[in-house]
């Protein structure tokens, strides 16, 4: 049987990490890239006699971002300690929640080509960060640092809704840019401040029961995900296929071999030993307090595009993909006010922006210029300063190197060439070396003049204004 005869149910289990300036139970920095060990006190390296107090600023986090995932707020939760033995977590207990999550029973909605679809959220939970393993590949040891021990989380727990690997990559996106806009967390997942456990089974069309589940941890890039669910999916139709069985294991991906490695058995909840956790009192929220933080909610990505359409009369793809980011939508709308030109900002970040970030696998938080210099870019082209084509390089200046893009036209020498008799110049001299172009155009042929002004423009390198090589073109050439 081929794969179409099966089907792939996948549920996610996403990580993210806190905004909060200090850890879930200490008030040591949650900073990124410290010194190793030097973002640590005895609560957080579990020290005999030391006792955690819950951060207030977690609980509201982790609130907000069930409300704007349309989840239910539990009004009595609690903490407990999830008991498993690895080195970097030096109490050998996580504190974490069980049976009585912040958040439950929420949805998000994804844009698929057959319509909207809905994905379930189990819950989303507050639980603390473990240390992190550096292995000595000269030495042969493993050094333990537990700067990340106590920096918050919450988990995100989707139900086994979805069914490929393109409705995983969609409500990704979706998710983290909710959970940009709402500012809780930063979402780089090139630091682990987002990274997802990913459950994969299969089972035959037509089943209701589901298949045994494997488990890949800590994936933190689109790419990988897709690519290890591929692979994933296909490697237990396989087996099943050639008669084998499924184990429930916890996996490996691989990026450079493209393949899963079997870890561990897969642990069940009762493997944990949840108990409470007798140092840390119940969480009880107000209605009040509640309620306070969903008016504080700010505009959500699906209202931005709403709003997009109306008042900038986007599309809905492209307003699809600006909203997407918070950071792409907020270049947008500043550099919108700034230059009085949204249509230009817009095809600005759909076409040549969105195109470097792919190429260079970036991501929208990490462009490195600002909404003040891309709004430069589009006024100078608009006031004739430079052409489109020098305005491509200047973006790509901004990339590499961002500064003013009037000093980076003044570096480089690519001031639009605006002098008419300079032009009326070059448009002789192209025109002298191309008597089959005018023959062409004469005998009807249009696109003869594309080819001129290309010439042109190639000559003087893109700096000459692209109208007044088309009126001289036009004028001589009628002539």
């Amino acid at each position: 049987m081929t794969r179409n005869y099966y089907e792939v149910i996948i549920g996610l289990e996403v990580h993210a990490e806190l905004s909060t300036k200090t850890k879930i139970f200490c008030s040591c920095k949650t900073a990124f890239g410290g010194a190793p060990n030097t973002q640590t006190c005895p609560i957080c390296m579990a020290m005999p006699g030391t006792l955690p107090v819950l951060n207030e600023k977690v609980v509201e986090y982790a609130v907000k971002a069930g409300l704007a995932t349309n989840c239910k707020i539990s009004r009595d939760s609690k903490n407990d300690r999830k008991n498993y033995f690895y080195p970097d977590l030096p109490k050998a207990y996580q504190i974490s929640q069980f049976d009585k999550p912040l958040c439950y029973e929420g949805y998000i909605d994804i844009d698929m080509p057959e319509g909207k679809k809905k994905i379930g959220l189990t819950r989303i939970h507050i639980e603390e960060d473990s240390g992190k393993l550096n292995h000595d590949d000269l030495g042969g040891g493993t050094l333990v640092d537990l700067n990340r021990a106590g920096v918050p989380l919450i988990e995100i727990v989707s139900e086994p809704d979805l069914r490929s690997a393109e409705e995983v990559e969609q409500y990704l996106r979706k998710l983290k840019s909710i959970l940009e806009y709402i500012e809780v967390s930063d979402c780089k997942m090139q630091e682990g401040s987002l990274r997802a456990d990913v459950n994969v089974s299969v089972r035959k069309k037509g089943e209701t029961k589901f298949g045994t589940r494997t488990e890949m941890k800590n994936m933190n890039s689109f790419r990988s995900i897709i690519r290890a669910i591929e692979y994933e999916a296909q490697r237990q139709i396989d087996v099943i296929e050639d008669g084998g069985q499924i184990y429930q294991e916890t996996l490996r991906w691989d990026d450079v071999s493209g393949k899963t490695f079997s870890m561990r058995e897969k642990e069940d909840a009762q493997d944990y030993r949840y108990f409470p956790d007798p140092d840390l009192v119940a969480i009880k929220l107000s209605e009040e307090y509640i309620e306070n933080i969903k008016n504080s909610l700010p505009e959500l990505p699906e209202s931005r595009k709403k709003r997009y359409l109306e008042e900038y009369k986007l599309s809905e793809k492209d307003a699809k993909l600006i909203t997407s980011s918070k950071y792409l939508s907020n270049l947008f709308e500043e550099a919108s006010k700034i230059s009085g030109n949204s249509k230009a900002v817009n095809n600005w970040i759909i076409s040549d922006i969105s195109r470097i970030l792919n190429e260079t696998e970036t991501e929208p938080n990490e462009i490195p210029f600002d909404s003040k210099q891309l709004a430069k870019l589009v006024m100078l082209i608009d006031n004739g300063t430079i052409s489109s084509s020098i305005g491509k390089k200047v973006l790509e200046e901004l990339f590499e190197n961002p500064r003013d893009p009037e000093k980076i036209i003044e570096e480089k020498g690519w001031i639009q060439i605006s002098d008419e008799s300079a032009i009326k110049e070059v448009v002789n001299k192209i025109l002298e070396a191309n008597p089959q172009s005018i023959a062409d155009y004469k005998a009807g042929k249009d696109r003869a003049l594309g080819f001129l002004v290309g010439q042109a423009m190639k000559e003087t390198k893109g700096k000459a204004n692209p109208q007044l090589l088309n009126k001289m073109f036009l004028e001589q050439l009628n002539n």
